[in-house]
């Protein structure tokens, strides 16, 4: 078994001097290397980059998301083989931590590890640390380079290339949960192989008396797992990643956006979604799943490893399907992003801890069970092993097809830092329930991002 394999650790680079973020006070953080380790000292307003985690004892800050317990899971087993290093977590909602993010940063007491929401707007503030001088002495260079590449930004403020700024715990992906006992009540017995026999599949559904789609769409439009699915399938992803990263040109204003708009305001009226959607939030979506109340859940593999054990064998998992039938298949898959502030205290702890997590056998099983998703890493390690027959083991598989047809798409979500709180949420809301047409739905997401751009 994997676990049970001599821990990597990556042979550090020579090592570099971070510069100092141009921000009114200075970075706080010192370097913990051992006597002797050959680092540089810090200059006057310098961090020296160390890959020493030392013994003197520290409290790592980390900032995570509500309802996901990977971080947590993964910071008590680091805290367990290094027990000078200990962590307080705070946890907001994911809207909570999109409003709070730059605020938090920019405080007395900033977190040395937070989940990024977004990436653009926290750059452009001087409020994360360039992780470059930190992947360059651990090595990350052999990291698959897409892996990374989500998580760079050059100094247009765009996303794809440019300076490190995050790394994943886990690299997800999305696609749709499916109850097997509601599946055989509505004549399912495969997984659809285009966009019209999964809306065969709902159609069937809601005559056989089965609520077809269970989604939630209270806090955050969770109907916006569909809707980018769909849209997807309509255009080239690489549109859809263009308007993400803010790309010179791109809209959301295209004949893609407005199709998928239209095929969600058709299955909003033929009741394929729950009427009390907008009501609905995640844990609520994911109990009644579990409970039978609903045959599709659009969600991703961070649920697995909870839905085995909650039904085991009762849920099967695909990757939403193309148009045409052998269409590559195309999903929202990015990694649980996580970054280090620019004020950090203990910025050499933190990037050590980053790459443990993607280096060390015991972190790399967590990221599986727990986090029922791909460790990425070393293109050379072995992803752990899930066992047969389970759906963790479905969704692993997945993972690699989607890599495989290299159809990893970033989630529109992630477009600005409050395009999903402004826009996509409030207009998906109205969109599902008749207040807004599928035209106004694709105009009102553009307004708000050229709106949010221009500031």
């Amino acid at each position: 078994m994997y676990e049970g394999t001599t821990p990597r650790t990556a042979v550090p680079r020579p090592l570099r001097v971070l510069p100092a973020v141009l921000l009114p006070l200075a970075l706080l953080g010192a370097a913990c290397s051992a006597p002797g380790s050959g680092a540089p000292a810090a200059g006057p307003g310098e961090t020296a980059v160390s890959t020493s985690l030392g013994t003197g004892k520290v409290t790592l800050q980390m900032y995570a998301e509500t309802g996901f317990p990977l971080a947590k899971a993964l910071a008590d087993e680091f805290t367990r083989q290094h027990p000078n290093v200990t962590f307080k977590v705070r946890e907001d909602q994911f809207t909570v931590l999109v409003e709070n993010a730059p605020r938090v940063l920019a405080g007395d007491n900033p977190p040395d590890v937070i989940r990024l929401p977004t990436m653009v707007d926290l750059v452009k503030d001087g409020l994360l640390k360039d992780l470059d001088p930190y992947a360059d002495a651990y090595g990350w260079d052999t990291f698959p380079a897409a892996q990374l590449a989500q998580l760079r930004v050059d100094k247009a403020g765009q996303r794809g290339a440019g300076p490190l700024y995050g790394v994943g715990l886990g690299y997800s992906v999305t696609g749709v949960f499916y109850h097997k006992d509601l599946a055989k009540k509505a004549g399912m017995t495969r997984p659809p192989a285009t966009v019209a026999e999964f809306e065969d599949l709902l159609a069937r559904a809601k005559r056989a008396g089965v609520q077809p789609i269970v989604q939630f769409n209270k806090n955050t439009a969770g109907v916006n797992f569909p809707y980018q699915a769909l849209q997807n399938q309509f255009t080239d992803p690489a549109g859809v990643n263009a308007w993400i990263f803010q790309k010179n040109g791109a809209t959301f204003d295209t004949p893609a956006s407005l199709k998928a708009a239209r095929t969600i305001e058709k299955w909003a009226k033929a009741g394929y979604f729950t009427k009390d959607a907008n009501a609905m939030d995640y844990t609520t979506m994911v109990g009644d799943f579990t409970e039978g109340r609903g045959l599709f859940m659009f969600n991703g593999d961070w649920e697995s490893a909870n839905l085995d054990t909650k039904m085991p064998g009762d849920a099967g998992f695909f990757l939403f399907p193309g148009e045409r039938p052998g269409a590559r298949h195309v999903a929202m898959s990015s990694p649980n992003t996580f970054g280090v502030g620019a004020r950090s205290k203990h910025p050499n702890e933190a990037a050590f801890f980053l790459n443990w997590l993607h280096t060390d056998p015991k972190a790399r099983r967590i990221l599986v069970d727990v986090g029922g998703s791909s460790p990425g890493g070393p293109a050379d390690l072995p992803v752990p092993q899930a066992e047969q027959g389970t759906l963790l083991a479905s969704t692993l598989a997945a993972s690699q097809r989607l890599a495989a047809e290299n159809g990893a798409v970033d989630f529109t979500a992630n477009a600005t830092g409050s395009i999903f709180a402004s826009a996509i949420t409030p207009e998906l809301q109205k969109l599902i329930v008749g207040q807004q047409t599928p035209e106004g739905y694709v105009k009102a997401v553009q307004k708000e991002y050229e709106k949010e751009l221009s500031r």
